[in-house]
């Protein structure tokens, strides 16, 4: 047989006389070459056996007050992967069987050896071995791709009951691994409708490619993510689903954010043209009428005269407001406590919480979470939420909660209402100049606010649900944390310039 060179093998027997009837069949096999070494005593060959010393090993199945099938079991439980062939003086057949079903490669009888048999067995064996390992190997890459994956990587049933994930779960979603077995992928999406498109694709299709969909967490937070899985079926017609789930709720908020500057900047081109063009017949007939009021007498003429002054300025003054609600804010930094600045607000809207008799319940962490602003601006920006969530509110039903959270880096501001919430459709178009639902607003109150916020390098999200309410989540960078210390110097430094 074609064997590769110098192949070791330990025979393990307590009898010298059939080490060497064993032996010499293995040396009388043509083409081959070996080291053939005699192992009498149990607890040796156990240690070469956890020490990988050998090729290949024979084990008789008599080793004194312990048998072989104890040192088979004993060497695969600590990890013996070099192939074992368990010999006997006669054949067992109970013994045959449990010996395989332990991880014996073959099971030979000392009295039917020959030199045909044994080149076989060794053969085999080898083979066999050779095969294991490189499936073991490919098990320990891909369980390591799958265990390290910064993705969610699963495995579930048909009925998509988790049952297998890797620890990727926890950062992204909150679960443990243990949390989730048992639970039904479909129990971390939101929408029905997520829910039926992905049973009815795995069914039709087989497979999801780069789905978009929204995952809840523990806490109950929204995740957007991308899912891709198929429907797998193994050798023994066992039915599964694999997939992998990417998180991209962060690449999702970069995305509004542009879109809202987009938008900003395209609105605020549109004032300034229309601004200039305004402004330009306005003077003129300011002037004429400052001129026309020194000419003429009569008190007709004049009331007249007062009622275009008086909208003229009016129309200034409007422009004036479109122009400051589009241009970049001008701000002056300095460090406070976002606690103080907070109370602030709440003290100024207090008179409208308290005359629609809203409940009002407030949380902040011990120590002051300390941010650069521009205090006066940011109450201004901050007071808009605030009265735009009162406003939502019925009376003597409103709760107005506000919460300020330490995350390490940032600070988090959540201010919640139970009002009448926000349609799907309307929400995306929240902070967009001249969009209102008020009766007489003009749609610039969050679109200034959002102004002033982006100023400060902070972020604002906006989630809702039609009568059940609405929450503004902004995100401040925090002075002396790393991260935010370097976003907040680098306001400054725009400012500065």
């Amino acid at each position: 047989m074609q064997q590769q060179s110098n192949i070791s093998i330990l025979i393990v027997d307590d009898d010298q006389d059939d080490f060497i009837i064993t032996s010499e069949y293995i040396k009388h096999i043509p083409g081959s070459s070996f080291v053939i070494d005699w192992c009498p005593k149990y607890d040796d060959a156990l240690k070469h056996m956890m020490q990988h010393d050998y090729d290949l090993y024979f084990v008789d199945y008599r080793l004194g007050a312990k048998s072989g099938v104890d040192l088979l079991k004993e060497a695969l439980d600590n990890d013996c992967e070099e192939p074992i062939i368990l010999l006997t003086g006669k054949g067992n057949y109970r013994v045959d069987i449990e010996a395989m079903q332990l991880g014996a490669v073959d099971y030979l009888v000392k009295t039917e050896l020959n030199i045909e048999k044994m080149e076989r067995s060794i053969r085999y064996a080898l083979e066999r071995a050779a095969t294991l390992k490189a499936l073991k190997a490919n098990e320990r890459k891909y369980r390591s791709i799958f265990e390290n994956s910064k993705d969610i990587v699963f495995l579930t049933d048909d009925m998509l009951e988790f049952k297998d994930v890797n620890d990727a779960i926890m950062p992204f979603l909150g679960y443990t691994k243990e949390e989730v077995m048992g639970m039904n992928l479909c129990d971390l999406m939101d929408q029905a409708q997520h829910k039926k498109f992905l049973q009815q694709s795995l069914q039709s299709r087989k497979e999801v490619n780069d789905w978009e969909v929204i995952l809840t967490t523990k806490s109950g937070e929204k995740k957007a993510c991308i899912l891709t899985a198929s429907l797998e079926e193994d050798y023994t017609d066992f039915i599964y689903v694999q997939g992998i789930i990417h998180d991209i709720t962060n690449l999702k908020k970069i995305e509004k954010a542009t879109l809202q500057a987009e938008k900003l900047a395209a609105a605020g081109r549109l004032v300034r043209t229309l601004a200039h063009e305004v402004r330009n017949p306005l003077n003129n007939i300011t002037l004429s009428v400052e001129q026309m009021q020194q000419d003429l007498k009569d008190d007709m003429s004049l009331m007249y005269l007062d009622i275009i002054m008086r909208n003229s300025r009016r129309i200034s003054d409007l422009i004036s407001e479109l122009l400051s609600s589009s241009r970049p804010t001008d701000i002056a930094l300095q460090e406070y406590a976002l606690q103080l600045i907070m109370d602030d607000v709440i003290s100024i809207a207090i008179d409208r919480i308290t005359l629609k008799k809203i409940k009002l319940s407030v949380s902040y962490p011990d120590q002051g979470l300390q941010v650069v602003a521009d205090k006066e601006k940011l109450k201004i920006a901050l007071l808009n939420i605030v009265i735009n969530a009162v406003e939502a509110m019925e009376e003597q039903q409103g709760h107005l909660h506000v919460e300020l959270q330490d995350k390490g880096q940032y600070a988090v501001l959540r201010i919640t209402d139970n009002g009448c919430g926000i349609s799907e459709e309307n929400i995306t178009r929240l902070f967009e100049p001249y969009f209102t639902q008020k009766r007489n607003g003009m749609g610039l109150g969050l679109a200034f606010t959002l102004n002033i916020i982006q100023a400060h390098k902070a972020t604002v999200e906006v989630s809702s649900k039609e009568g059940i309410g609405t929450t503004f989540t902004i995100t401040f960078p925090l002075m002396n944390r790393v991260g935010g210390a370097e976003i907040a110097k680098q306001s400054e430094e725009q400012v500065a310039e």
